[in-house]
């Protein structure tokens, strides 16, 4: 029986095992203390759809071996100017949603393929360089939202010049996803054209690992000495892997922001890697290995974790900012269980 548990434990993993014990405990809590279940599930159902395709962006990056992708600001950022271009040009509805994301591919594809480049130079410090490359991006475009030829009277600030640093999108692509087939059931809603875009994109993504090319790159990602013995070129894979983690990126936020209501300018993009790279580690995913079924778990647990506790932290304690730092907690927690588990690299 112990070793049947320990099997158990081994196969599913110790921290995925805690959290979920603990995100039904805060389910049975928040129904003890009165809050609306139907109203949480879809809440939390909209955040699973919002969040999804930002942690879909790892699984090519840690497939194609460069590991968690800390720099996901560089997906987003071309996912945001993507946005801004299309309302800039008028398009409305779905037009305006469909042409942001057709505006911001070859942004992220060209951002993306010079980004693995980066990589292919420093394999081995993947992780750290990411980090500051994402940072570096986010500093470079609080620079370029000043000094960007935008006139739009909605994105432009009154006086001066420069974006805002909040963008609605209420009377352009705002909620189109969301509303698409979405239909109400007491205080629950489904988005249901959110959550397929999601499911659609981790059927494309599974399909993509599945060709010759994605088993190419995961073997690539998987022993690089093996792959360069068998014919595989190992640099082209991780280029190819960077670039589809970034595009991903760009799609992604772009889905985010519809559901949310708004684009968030300068600093906004600068820790949204990180919630990502949590998500899929809390899926059952480590540095070197990710599936889809790692993204869905781990989005579904990490945000249904932080949309029940948070609620149910402020309403046990009232004094202070408790439930930010619950988020904090668990999600830099996580992360930093995940790394100690990587060993070092040649």
């Amino acid at each position: 029986m112990t070793d049947s548990i320990r099997d158990i434990t081994r196969k599913i993993g110790l921290p995925r095992i805690i959290i979920s014990l603990f995100f039904i405990f805060l389910l049975i809590l928040a129904v003890g203390i009165g809050m609306p279940f139907d109203a949480l599930l879809g809440d939390i159902i909209r955040r699973f759809g919002m969040f999804g395709i930002l942690v879909l962006a790892m699984v090519p990056a840690i497939q194609s071996g460069i590991g968690p992708n800390f720099a996901l600001p560089l997906g987003i950022l071309c996912g945001i100017l993507g946005g801004i271009v299309s309302i800039e040009l008028g398009l409305l509805g779905a037009q305006g949603f469909w042409g942001a994301i057709l505006i911001s591919l070859p942004f992220a594809v060209l951002v993306g393929v010079g980004y693995g480049m980066l990589l292919n130079r420093i394999k081995g410090s993947e992780l750290v360089v990411a980090s500051y490359t994402g940072f570096s991006a986010v500093a470079f475009m609080c620079i370029m939202w000043v000094v960007l030829p935008f006139k739009h009277n909605e994105m432009v600030w009154p006086i001066g010049r420069g974006l805002r640093v909040t963008i609605s999108l209420e009377s352009t692509f705002g909620y189109i996803l969301n509303n698409f087939g979405g239909f109400h059931i007491g205080n629950f809603y489904m988005p249901t054209g959110l959550v397929l875009f999601f499911f659609v994109l981790c059927l494309v993504v599974w399909l993509f690992t599945r060709s010759k090319i994605g088993i190419a790159m995961k073997a690539a990602g998987d022993n690089p000495k093996f792959a360069i013995a068998s014919g595989i070129d190992v640099d082209k894979c991780r280029i190819l892997g960077t670039t589809l983690s970034t595009v991903l990126g760009a799609v992604g936020i772009i889905a985010y922001a519809q559901s949310y209501g708004f684009f968030q300018l300068y600093m906004a993009p600068l820790m949204m890697a990180f919630p990502a790279v949590a998500a899929v580690l809390i899926g059952g995913a480590t540095a070197k290995k990710a599936k889809i079924s790692h993204v869905i778990i781990g989005v579904f647990l990490f945000q249904g974790l932080l949309t029940i506790a948070l609620p149910v932290a402020n309403q046990i304690i009232k004094v202070g900012n408790l439930s930010e730092v619950l988020r904090m907690i668990v999600q830099n927690g996580i992360i930093l269980y995940a790394l100690t588990k990587v060993g070092g690299g040649e």
